[in-house]
């Protein structure tokens, strides 16, 4: 049965966070995160054994946390929503198993639900209900894909992805060339508002006019990453001083202006006025300004939401999963398996 204020908890453990959030409806109660990125740095990514024990230490406790915050308890809940894919294969598994014991000893629905489709519906918290339909346009370490959102619980389309490294993989490998700590992406934006984004002119992939019949609305920033490091490599070979600010910048200007070109045009063909941002980079500041000023140029609506959003959270799949009590959508059942490459197509996993 549909409820307009449903009170759901959201649990996220597809990467290196822990997310536990609740929602009633559209107004987020609680927000708990417990990273285990600083177990991670050393290695220089994510390592997915260290990230799912670091999950089974954490969730409970940000669950009692989350609770506490939201001043409800856990029979208060009407339904249960947790990210059943795509990520970690044994992440997955920390938070589906979690979500499958609270939803069975409460006797509440379980909603298992597609992590992508989650960084949208996340907006619902911030700027209220998702225009229909809307561009998305989602940008992080494991995912750079452009969809058509016509309905966020039911109905989502890709028009385009990556072909090789996302961006957020992308900020990290090139935070490493600089010398800069992980994850890259934060650093990168830090050290790159002292520097010149015109300083040096790096690639911009799939932009060029051979590549549109196939890749209009597809992302490479392979060549990009591969392109600053030679860059490096020739400076330090010929003894040349490298501006760490300026290549910086000038890598990240690359990286936001292919993002927001192609999300542009992908709003103007399809006759839609809404993007969304959201994602892990859609907390990048230059992505922000420059999203901004070309929608503005185009006529468009953008919605970003807040950069605590962006990042991977429990109010995300609370907000998903909310939105799918609302709207009368069938729950998972407690058979649900998690799916570690499941497509955006499929918003409800399991």
């Amino acid at each position: 049965m549909a409820m307009d204020e449903p009170l759901v908890m959201g649990i996220e453990t597809s990467c290196d966070e822990t997310g536990i959030g609740i929602v009633r409806g559209t107004t987020l109660l609680a927000d708990e995160v417990a990273s285990s990125v600083a177990e991670h740095a050393r290695f220089g990514g994510v390592v997915p054994e260290i990230a799912s024990r670091a999950h089974l230490e954490a969730l409970l406790p940000a669950v009692t946390r989350a609770c506490e915050r939201a001043g409800v308890a856990l029979s208060d809940l009407d339904a249960i929503s947790v990210t059943a894919g795509p990520g970690l294969a044994g992440a997955l598994l920390v938070g589906t198993s979690a979500a499958q014991g609270l939803a069975w000893s409460m006797g509440v629905p379980i909603y298992g639900v597609n992590h992508l489709a989650a960084h949208v519906a996340v907006d619902r918290l911030e700027h209220g209900p998702l225009p229909q339909p809307a561009i998305a346009l989602l940008v992080s370490g494991g995912h750079t894909s452009l969809l058509r959102v016509d309905d966020v619980t039911a109905d989502v389309t890709p028009l385009g992805a990556t072909l090789d490294d996302a961006a957020g993989e992308a900020f990290d490998k090139v935070a490493r060339l600089l010398g800069l700590p992980f994850p890259g992406g934060p650093h990168v934006d830090r050290v790159a508002r002292q520097g010149d984004p015109n300083a040096i002119a790096f690639p911009r992939g799939l932009t060029a006019g051979k590549d549109q019949p196939r890749h209009a609305h597809n992302f490479s920033f392979s060549g990009l990453k591969t392109a600053v490091a030679r860059w490096i490599d020739q400076r330090r070979a010929a003894g040349e001083d490298i501006d760490t600010a300026d290549v910086a910048a000038s890598f990240q200007e690359a990286v936001v202006d292919v993002l927001t070109a192609k999300a542009i045009a992908a709003a103007k063909g399809s006759g839609i006025d809404h993007l969304l941002i959201g994602g892990g980079v859609a907390a990048n500041s230059r992505l922000r300004a420059m999203a901004q000023q070309r929608c503005d140029a185009a006529g468009i609506e953008l919605r970003i939401p807040r950069p605590d959003l962006c990042t991977d959270n429990g109010a995300m799949v609370a907000a998903l999963g909310a939105a799918m009590v609302t709207a009368g959508v069938p729950a998972s059942g407690l058979d649900i398996a998690a799916d570690s490459s499941a497509p955006v197509t499929e918003v409800t996993v399991g």
